[in-house]
């Protein structure tokens, strides 16, 4: 919570220790320094939604409902645990020095990249899904028109005049969401 709240800078050790009820050495024997505490934070929250992602068994499902349900996925666990959005940005801030230097978000990044892939391919496979999608690009837009909306709702609400996060605004955006993603894929 700390480092969500405060970012890498901003996080005081003393606060993490106060918060666990443990002594500040407890932690620094443990993780070495501030640094490795905050890698070790990252990797739990990435370990989190990709272990969340593959309990879905989206490969059980046809490919449209796959592709239905990875999007709404990831559009609620963004709402469910807006500490990974925040976790997440203060990591891009830093240019992912902490999430390069980790084996353990290196693979489990590996691991997760043919997901998107593996529903395209099937949908390709059984003509539900027009052909040669790039699943990079796929996954980026999946990932962009949930992340923004969270990112920037406090803004855009002032701008578009609506609260964007209440449950009318959010089920409406979602369901935007699904029709934009399924429109990209769908057979020309």
């Amino acid at each position: 919570m700390e480092f969500a709240a405060n970012g890498l800078t901003g996080t005081r050790v003393e606060a993490i220790a106060e918060r666990a009820e443990i002594n500040k050495r407890m932690i620094y024997q443990y993780f070495g320094n501030k640094e490795l505490l905050y890698q070790a934070v990252i990797e739990k929250v990435y370990r989190d939604v990709w272990d969340a992602e593959a309990a879905l068994n989206l490969d059980q499902l046809p490919p449209r409902e796959a592709l239905i349900a990875l999007v709404t996925f990831v559009w609620n666990y963004y709402l469910e645990h807006p500490e990974f959005i925040t976790i997440l940005n203060s990591e891009n801030q830093l240019k992912a020095v902490h999430f390069r230097k980790s084996r353990i978000l290196r693979e489990g990044a590996a691991n997760s990249r043919p997901l998107v892939d593996d529903i395209l391919r099937r949908g390709e496979a059984d003509g539900t899904f027009r052909a040669r999608i790039d699943p990079v690009q796929l996954g980026l837009t999946i990932t962009s028109v949930c992340y923004y909306y969270f990112t920037n709702h406090a803004t855009s609400s002032i701008v578009y005049g609506r609260r964007l996060m209440n449950r009318t605004a959010l089920d409406e955006r979602l369901a935007f969401n699904i029709d934009t993603i399924l429109a990209i894929v769908a057979p020309i």
